[in-house]
């Protein structure tokens, strides 16, 4: 996967819109102002791939990367109070139409503050990822905030948290000082691997 060949592709807000699948896609999920887009643009080495906003909810639409010859899949974040009851159901509509329709998702990366335990909202899509068989790793964002006497400890915890929905690994990351980012790289790439 060529991480310096990135090229936003296209945002889509309604199900219906979303194009054929037609290469890999790995999915990133999370709630509102977790730090998704910055994660993007760390893993592809760009400031602006993926527009930034301090205002949660800022991404409303299913936003797709062209990276190398797979896409980057960035979910609109979830847990936003302040969203109308219209919203939410479009939300619901473009979030249910794109998991259970027939594409090529590999692994969905879901992304959790590694400051705060997970979240009711953060525990109700891991369930979801369960339900639907969803193969998923959990990037924990936000490493540089913590000691490195915390690190090690973190991780186990979130393990341990993780573990029963089915994740298949925890990577402590940063966008801010690219901790773990090479890490993640690897994991990432490790499912795009054809299997024999």
């Amino acid at each position: 996967m060529n991480y310096n060949q990135a090229d936003f592709k296209a945002s889509y807000g309604l199900f219906s819109q979303l194009p054929d699948s037609d290469r890999p896609e790995l999915v990133f999920s999370g709630r509102s102002n977790v730090g998704k887009s910055s994660l993007i643009n760390k893993l592809c080495n760009r400031k602006k791939l993926a527009r930034v906003s301090s205002t949660p909810g800022k991404t409303a639409t299913i936003n797709f990367y062209e990276v190398g010859d797979v896409y980057f899949v960035d979910l609109p974040g979830y847990g936003y109070a302040r969203t109308s009851a219209s919203e939410r159901k479009r939300w619901d509509e473009l979030i249910n139409g794109y998991f259970e329709s027939d594409r090529q998702r590999t692994v969905v990366v879901q992304l959790l503050d590694c400051r705060h335990a997970p979240s009711a909202d953060d525990m109700q899509m891991m369930e979801y990822l369960r339900y639907h068989q969803m193969p998923f790793v959990a990037a924990l964002t936000k490493a540089d905030k913590l000691k490195k006497s915390q690190l090690a400890a973190t991780c186990d915890e979130f393990e341990t948290i993780c573990g029963p929905y089915g994740c298949q690994g925890v990577v402590l990351t940063s966008a801010e000082n690219g901790y773990g980012i090479e890490d993640l790289k690897t994991v990432l790439e490790s499912f795009l691997i054809p299997e024999v």
